[in-house]
């Protein structure tokens, strides 16, 4: 598969919440030419698959950048790790994996991984895969791109999500998987892209209880998208009741206060930034 190097690639691996059955669970891969940075990895090795229908190759994924440590973010990069550890160990490829999040977020993979994967594994742990601790505001370069790191604010599990210059001048933020918290206006108004989670229409509010598990709706992404002037809005980390008509309802509800693009991809979907 061929790849422009002039222009960033964003594929939409799992587009569902935590509890989802007929998707995968919320997790991307941005790609800038041969370098990929995927963006937490799911709830599992079904992680796998869906890099392979990507065409995403294990040593061309450089950094992994792990938001926080909820089972449907976490899980599917200790599978990510073990099988670019096996496929060194074996000499099947060379590769470098770097790990990108708050310093709870890697004690916890960490720990998870060395409970779990065989020595063999872990021995690359340090070497070939290597740790990188995140601070609030902290730069880092992934991809082959500049970004700065943010924590969200979550009243949950500690989260970071970042914003993300493109090569060609735009920007990308991506909010993690909780409603937006003033205190991030600065790292997230006039973005390019905005990646948002929209757990249901909030015409389906009654049925889903989103504000009850600190999560928005559409029509709350919308309305976001909208005050912080954003060109681009992708809504992500949704309900899987009715994905036939998902991308229809959502989009008409956020746009009825967003006149921007709208997108509401299926899993495995692609879109060039």
């Amino acid at each position: 598969m061929k790849h422009s190097h002039t222009s960033t690639e964003l594929t939409m691996l799992g587009t569902g919440n935590a509890a989802v059955t007929r998707c995968y669970n919320t997790c991307f891969a941005l790609r800038h030419g041969s370098q990929v940075l995927l963006v937490d990895a799911g709830g599992g090795n079904g992680i796998l698959p869906r890099l392979e229908a990507a065409g995403i190759r294990l040593p061309e994924i450089t950094e992994l950048f792990l938001t926080h440590t909820h089972t449907d973010h976490i899980l599917g990069a200790v599978w990510v790790l073990r099988m670019l550890a096996q496929g060194i160990n074996s000499g099947q490829f060379t590769a470098h994996l770097r790990l990108l999040s708050h310093p709870a977020g890697l004690e916890a993979l960490d720990t998870i991984c060395r409970l779990t994967l065989p020595p063999k594994v872990c021995a690359r742990i340090g070497n070939d895969i290597e740790y990188v601790p995140l601070s609030d505001g902290a730069a880092f370069t992934a991809a082959g791109m500049q970004g700065s790191a943010f924590d969200i604010g979550s009243s949950k599990a500690k989260q970071f999500g970042f914003r993300l210059a493109l090569p060609d001048g735009k920007s990308l933020v991506c909010l993690g998987d909780e409603p937006f918290s003033e205190r991030n206006r600065a790292m997230v108004e006039h973005a390019d892209w905005l990646l948002c989670e929209a757990f249901c229409c909030y015409a389906d509010k009654e049925r889903f209880k989103p504000y009850e598990k600190h999560h928005s709706t559409a029509l709350d992404a919308g309305r976001l998208a909208a005050r912080l002037d954003v060109k681009n809005l992708l809504l992500y980390h949704t309900e899987d009741s009715d994905l036939p008509n998902r991308s229809r309802r959502y989009t008409a509800e956020a746009a009825t206060c967003f006149s921007g693009r709208i997108e509401v991809p299926e899993d495995g979907q692609t879109i060039t930034l």
